[in-house]
């Protein structure tokens, strides 16, 4: 058991300044999260992925399952949207649990393309849950894979960042799983978009603007009483949007018998005064993700773009990206 007191008393005494009236709800979260991380760290809650069959597995990040419903009859793939019970709320708990080392002969066989730089903490940085949060005691106990065990990982969202919209744009990671999958053909490929997650730029995107503040922060300013949920759920179903048209297009462009799509976690907009997706979170919103099944056939429509990563040039800073998505 590790302790975290000095980290646990900075963080609380914190709180303490800035939301006097709910910081002690931030003292009962760390001790819960103390408790929920002690056990799920050795016993998953909640169906990991590679217990279900597929050959690529797509991941549209902070999906809803409702959301997708909403939208499902604009797509012709989508013929029925059911659900499952996430292995967590937010990202590193998802990557956590689902890279557990129970499933190295999977991962061995899996390419792992993703535009999340959560990836990079749990992976190779190799951090445990809780990530945003801390707690004044630590007696988890994770198995997480080591990066080498997958065939590949390509963490996009290093050298792959739009300029204006501060993010891995969905059209970015197509075309790196088409090109994997023609080049390489995996016997599992995953492909983890960053959408349609903070920041809500599928209306900006497509008006060929730079997005509002409502678009970069989102149930932020929901949360502050600066926008309504109309607005802001508005915003966030566009994104929704835009990723299903490239991922529509990523299916029309490899042959897979077996498609999935899925998402790590959901989004929360004030139900049950929460916002966003807290660490550890139980609530169904955030907690039961969408499960679509579908088949990928290459039609050879469209040839992938894709920089080297010299052409790029420098990579991104993990921190600053993460505060570009939110986590602030």
């Amino acid at each position: 058991m590790r302790t975290n007191l000095r980290a646990w008393a900075r963080e609380m005494a914190s709180h303490f300044r800035e939301h006097p009236t709910r910081a002690p709800l931030y003292v009962l979260y760390s001790w819960y999260l103390l408790l929920w991380f002690g056990i799920t760290s050795r016993r998953q809650v909640g169906t990991n992925v590679y217990d279900r069959d597929w050959d690529v597995l797509v991941v549209l990040d902070a999906c809803r399952t409702d959301t997708l419903r909403e939208v499902a009859d604009e797509y012709e793939f989508i013929t029925a949207v059911d659900e499952q019970w996430s292995v967590g709320s937010h990202s590193a708990e998802w990557l956590a649990q689902t890279f557990s080392t129970d499933y190295r002969s999977e991962i061995e066989r899996t390419r792992y393309i993703t535009s999340n730089p959560h990836a990079r903490r749990i992976l190779e940085q190799r951090m445990e849950p809780p990530v945003n949060n801390a707690t004044p005691v630590d007696f988890t106990r994770w198995d997480i894979a080591d990066p080498d065990s997958f065939e590949a990982l390509e963490m996009v969202w290093e050298d792959h960042l739009d300029d204006t919209y501060r993010v891995t744009l969905p059209e970015t990671m197509t075309d790196r799983a088409i090109q994997a999958s023609r080049t390489h053909d995996p016997d599992r490929l995953i492909v983890h978009y960053m959408q349609p997650h903070l920041p809500y730029i599928g209306r900006a995107l497509a008006e060929g603007r730079e997005p509002t503040e409502l678009e970069r922060q989102g149930y932020e300013k929901l949360q502050s009483g600066e926008a309504d949920r109309q607005a802001v759920y508005a915003a966030y179903k566009e994104t929704l949007r835009l990723v299903l048209d490239e991922v529509e297009e990523l299916i029309a462009n490899i042959d897979a018998d077996r498609v999935a799509i899925t998402a790590d976690h959901g989004e929360e907009f004030g139900e049950v005064s929460a916002y966003g997706h807290p660490e550890g979170f139980p609530h169904p919103i955030v907690r039961k993700v969408p499960w679509v099944e579908t088949a990928a056939q290459d039609s050879g429509t469209r040839e992938p773009q894709v920089e080297s990563d010299t052409e790029r040039g420098e990579r991104a800073d993990i921190e600053e990206h993460l505060k570009d998505l939110g986590y602030r």
